[in-house]
């Protein structure tokens, strides 16, 4: 039963200055809730005012006991801001990087002041694809269109599951298509490419305060792992296990992109190379980044990796074209693509398209699409096989040269065309 009390209260005497028991001016409510929980709370001074307050509340009880009011109203009546920030304690909670953090609520607040919503009930699919919209009228791309929308439709997820909504308003809006509005895709260097990089990095000089060696291995770790930028900073002496058979490279699950340690087999003249160079380290303490690249790492600098493969490609196709013989020939490299750090095609050779030459290599090297997909630590292998992946004309020369030989059209085929095309026996 619901019931009204006054609450005990400590208060001081203002003759004696004493700490001495009372009770509270303001009446209190007693009752249970719809699902039996006591609850308490303040309600009025006033006796005959503060009844009618918890009648009020009962009554609220028990039409929400028999289904007749929604139990999410009392949360859809709470300003949105207060949401939002318990939604940021919700993600720092679940262990989500700073930086995912930081950049959700950060677009989530862009929307909300832009769209003025106040309370649950403003977010709505017209206002977020209106605000959406006026992202793709400013120029902004598909990618971005879409990481704003992720943002969105992960709050209002949370809004459902922690039974502060009772539907999800976003839950029918899709995503658009990034090939169609791509921006920055990669290509994977041919081995001529490659190779001529780590020569140019090796003789270069210093560019984001990392040295040209060891910018060189950087790159050879980053196309002989599949490492990306954030994983190849956090590498340090405890990752490596050169010894074992097979050696192996282990990225923690703090800075693994699937949040699980993820161990790499290295290839053998990797591990010879990595071992002279480590051999140049003397100073290297076992938890001192290898390649101090990654500002999510404790004793890492957030540097510009695109900026130093960029520089390093100039440098080789600079000596490429210098090794020009005639003037005609230095006119047609100047048109080619080769070594550019952004081609014709607008495909880009930076950091991370390290790791599409990873995965493209071993394609070309005959791995099953399985196995290249576990290589690539990707959960889906349409991302191994559609977006790494990457087949060359010269790729599809070999592919063709390897298919049997037509038929003559003189005449018909004789014995050996037939059984060459496994039309007979």
């Amino acid at each position: 039963m619901a019931s009204l009390y006054r609450k005990p209260v400590l208060i001081t005497d203002p003759a004696t200055g004493e700490k001495v028991k009372s009770k509270s001016k303001k009446w209190w409510g007693q009752y249970k809730d719809a699902e039996g929980r006591l609850k308490r709370v303040p309600l009025a001074v006033d006796k005959t005012a503060a009844r009618a307050m918890l009648d009020k509340i009962v009554r609220q009880v028990e039409r929400e006991k028999a289904g007749l009011v929604d139990p999410t109203d009392a949360q859809r009546k709470r300003p949105l801001a207060e949401h939002i920030r318990e939604y940021e304690a919700y993600l720092a909670n679940k262990a989500v990087t700073d930086k995912q953090k930081n950049e959700t609520i950060s677009k989530l607040k862009k929307m909300q002041t832009a769209q003025r919503w106040k309370f649950i009930a403003d977010i709505t699919a017209g206002s977020t694809l209106e605000y959406l919209g006026g992202l793709r009228t400013d120029g902004l791309s598909v990618q971005t269109y879409n990481h704003y929308l992720k943002a969105a439709k992960s709050f209002t997820r949370w809004l459902v599951r922690d039974r502060r909504s009772p539907f999800d308003p976003l839950a029918h809006v899709s995503r658009l298509n990034v090939r169609t509005d791509r921006r920055h895709d990669r290509r994977a260097l041919s081995t001529d490419e490659f190779t001529r990089l780590i020569q140019a990095a090796r003789a270069g000089k210093y560019v984001e305060n990392i040295s040209g060696p060891d910018r060189a291995i950087m790159y050879i770790v980053a196309a002989w792992t599949g490492f990306r930028k954030g994983e190849i900073g956090s590498l340090t002496l405890r990752s490596l296990r050169l010894d074992d058979d097979p050696p192996t490279a282990t990225v923690e699950a703090c800075y693994s992109k699937h949040r699980r340690a993820d161990t790499q087999v290295l290839h053998p003249q990797l591990v010879r190379q990595l071992r002279d160079w480590l051999a140049t380290k003397t100073r290297l303490t076992v938890d001192q980044p290898l390649f101090p690249v990654s500002g999510r790492v404790p004793g890492g600098t957030e540097r510009k990796t695109h900026k130093m493969i960029e520089r390093d490609l100039m440098a080789a196709r600079d000596h490429w074209l210098d090794e020009a013989e005639t003037d005609a020939e230095r006119v047609d490299r100047l048109r080619s693509d080769f070594l550019c750090y952004c081609d014709h095609g607008g495909l880009f050779a930076d950091f991370h398209g390290l790791r599409h030459l990873f995965i493209s290599s071993l394609e070309r090297a005959g791995v099953k699409p399985k196995m290249a997909q576990t290589l690539a630590r990707h959960s889906d292998i349409r991302l191994t096989l559609g977006v790494y992946t990457h087949v060359e004309l010269h790729d599809q020369t070999a592919a063709i040269e390897a298919l049997p030989a037509p038929p003559s059209v003189k005449g018909s085929m004789n014995d050996d065309d037939q059984v060459e095309l496994g039309l007979v026996g």
